[in-house]
């Protein structure tokens, strides 16, 4: 075969048709090749970090997705003006569209990524599964499902049967473990379906999904894949990406423990045929699960940048946003490439995902303003207001923080809730998820719930560092453990006395009357202090009361119970406390009614109580509440309907996830306050349940409106 002569077209200004991280992570390699960088937002990006961290930013009016980043003709328009010569889609969103890919070369510009037809081939899993049984590449049985305008047409009984229960319910197109159910027999099948179609459509702008083989707890393997525009496709090895919540990966890693050379040649070799099979060119990876066998079948082929690869560029030592610029614009594969594959992965490198949710509250996503984030700097360096700390790059030899947020940040409903992703690479595996546990339990985050803690929990458990790491890791080993706070309770009552102090000092420095007179300075000895604050479900109350000469504290209690205090050093930003003989330093910061505490036992945030509440309305006993800001995709009652307790009431989606809303209690529907439709704040009333009003056989089963997964 002749090879054709190189065609190189350099990129001067690349816009990224992204948000958040991802747009961070590919501007900062375009920089440091001297490209000149387009931001695109929505309004409800307007102030991120990727936009201010762009030479030019474009607006997208409106805020959600299908409004902004979704709409391929505003992206041209903004490419246009801004005088972008070429366009990188980072990962979601438009980057797995043939469509997408189609309009923007057809338009003048460069497109960072495979051809359209090698994005079409692989977009449709559907179509993929085909394409790899031609090409000799394992995969699994599956049945396609049809939808017209009066729904979902299923698949014959027997053929469904014949794949076996329990079964995948999943979208044709996208990933992210979006549009995903796992459903365990046929009375829940239809409504698994008509939800992951739902959400499919709401991520990806295609509702198509399928029915494939489920096999219970595999290992979910990938292997990295580059390809130029002469013939030539790489692998560079493999990635282990098992521990997942709902289907979406939250720790990766690169080398996996269960991979040995024999394994690793072997899926190399397959991810490099099905990249071949579709011509591709650029970045890819190729997705696979090992049964319980150790035997690899073809899950997927994600054909733009994955949210892992870092861990790749660390054992490989290459930036892979460089080699798409480079692959991009012609050049052949360069020898970097043939070094990295020459020396096989050097070290271990694992990433964690931090999510914006609570893993105690079934993921429920979390909103709000982040007041701090802090990942990476040690308690010693965040109380020297000198040291800058920046999250968005590496910040030692072995801790590297891509985020897509920062101190200020506010985290929106309409988007995935990822925050940022932590990645540490070291000499062995066991050094690389110490370091990564260490520096994800010493981080600040406050504002809004994370899953720092069942992160540090996961990387420190006795079955992930033995390798034990399958899909099944979090539900085998509970998120009662693994979704346990960090903080001990005797670290919380340590930091609500923190807190405490440092209030007492705040007040004593802005007192407008002698300021430098110590707090309790009088001839007769002062009163006792009382501060309450709220902190997981309960109330931590706390009395302290200085000597008269204001130099000492004379009597502390926390809950009624004293505190021996050998010695403390308060201001408004800090605590030095010494109790039984241990020093401590924390820092602590107030927003509004919120008290954000930081120190070696951990991290708190205290809500201070009113010392005079004043009596508000509250929800009857029975409302199911919004436990988010969202959008209503499904009323599943009416006014009148008697229901079980844990029945599905409402659903909404929120971060491009649905979430269900199911009754407390037995008893009769008296209203239901919205439709379909509907964006919702936190703790709007949904559905109000009269418990006394009726109830239904306990027994009874709930059918299609209490399905295997909602």
């Amino acid at each position: 075969m002749t090879v054709p002569s190189p065609t190189i077209t350099p990129i001067r200004t690349l816009l990224v048709a992204n948000r958040g991280e991802i747009a961070r992570r590919i501007m900062r390699t375009a920089r440091a090749m001297g490209i000149a960088t387009v931001a695109v937002h929505s309004d409800a990006d307007a102030e991120s970090p990727h936009v201010h961290e762009a030479d030019v930013a474009v607006r997208l009016p409106g805020d959600a997705p299908a409004d902004t980043y979704l709409r391929s003709a505003l992206i041209l328009d903004a490419a246009s003006r801004a005088g972008a010569d070429a366009i990188h889609p980072g990962y979601g969103f438009l980057s797995e569209s043939g469509d997408f890919a189609r309009v923007v070369t057809g338009a003048g510009f460069l497109w960072v990524g495979p051809p359209p037809a090698a994005i079409d081939a692989m977009g449709s899993k559907v179509g993929a599964k085909e394409l790899m049984r031609a090409a000799g590449v394992p995969t699994l049985a599956s049945l396609t499902i049809s939808h017209n305008e009066d729904g979902e047409e299923l698949p014959d009984d027997d053929d469904i049967e014949a794949l076996g229960w329990p079964l995948l319910v999943k979208a044709s197109a996208g990933g992210g473990g979006r549009g995903m159910r796992i459903v365990g027999g046929p009375v829940s099948l239809r409504h698994a379906v008509e939800s992951a179609r739902r959400e499919a459509e709401a991520a990806f702008g295609d509702g198509t999904v399928f029915l494939e083989r489920y096999i219970r707890d595999p290992r979910h393997i990938e292997v990295q894949v580059l390809a130029d525009a002469y013939g030539r496709t790489v692998a560079l090895f493999e990635r282990e990406c098992s521990i997942q919540r709902r289907h979406q990966k939250i720790i990766e890693e690169a080398p996996s423990p269960a991979v040995s050379p024999a394994l690793r040649a072997r899926l190399e070799e397959a991810a490099v045929a099905a990249a071949e099979a579709v011509g591709y060119v650029n970045a890819g990876t190729v997705e696979f699960v090992l049964d319980d066998q150790g035997d690899p079948y073809f899950l997927e082929m994600n054909t733009r940048l994955q949210v892992e690869h870092p861990v790749t560029e660390a054992v490989t030592g290459l930036d892979l946003v460089r080699l798409q610029l480079l692959l991009a614009s012609g050049v052949p594969m360069p020898a970097e490439v043939d070094d990295a594959v020459a020396l096989g992965p050097q070290g271990h490198a694992i990433e964690a995902r931090l999510y914006a949710e609570d893993p105690a509250q079934d993921w429920l996503p979390s909103t709000g303003t982040l007041h701090r984030f802090e990942v990476g700097a040690s308690v010693a360096e965040q109380l020297d207001r000198s040291v800058p700390v920046d999250s968005t790059a590496q910040l030692d030899s072995v801790v590297r923080v891509d985020s897509g947020v920062e101190s200020g940040s506010v985290v929106s409903p309409h988007y995935d809730s990822m925050l940022a992703k932590v990645i540490v690479h070291a000499p062995t595996r066991l050094e690389a998820a110490s370091t990564l546990a260490a520096a994800l339990a010493r981080a600040r985050i406050h504002g809004v719930t994370t899953n720092r803690d069942l992160l540090v929990h996961a990387l420190r458990h006795v079955g992930f560092l033995a390798g034990e790491t399958d899909t099944g890791f979090l539900d085998r080993h509970g998120l009662a453990v693994l979704a346990a706070p960090l903080t001990l309770p005797e670290g919380v009552r340590r930091h609500a006395l923190a807190a405490a102090l440092a209030a007492q000092a705040r007040r004593r420095a802005g007192a407008p009357v002698q300021p430098g007179v110590p707090s309790g300075f009088r001839n007769n000895a002062s009163a006792p202090q009382e501060i309450a604050y709220a902190h997981g479900g309960e109330v931590i109350a706390v009395g302290y009361r200085f000597d008269r000469f204001g130099s000492a504290l004379a009597e502390v209690t926390v809950d009624g119970e004293p505190v021996d205090v050998d010695g403390v050093v308060a201001s408004a930003g800090s605590v030095v406390l010494t109790t039984e003989g241990v020093t401590r330093r924390y820092v602590v910061e107030q927003f509004a009614d919120l008290a954000c505490v930081d120190g070696p036992d951990g991290s708190s945030a205290l809500v201070e109580q009113d010392r005079f509440p004043v009596a508000v309305d509250q929800a009857a006993a029975g409302s199911a509440l919004a436990p988010m800001p969202g959008g209503v995709v499904r009323v599943a009652v009416a006014e009148g309907d008697a229901v079980s307790a844990g029945q599905l009431l409402v659903v909404l989606e929120a971060m491009k996830m649905e979430h269900a809303v199911h009754a407390v209690t037995a008893g009769l529907v008296t209203s239901v306050t919205v439709a379909e439709g509907d964006q919702v704040e936190t703790g709007r009333v949904l559905v109000v349940i009269d418990a006394d009003g009726g109830t239904t056989d306990p027994g009874a089963e709930a059918g299609p409106d209490a399905p295997d997964s909602a």
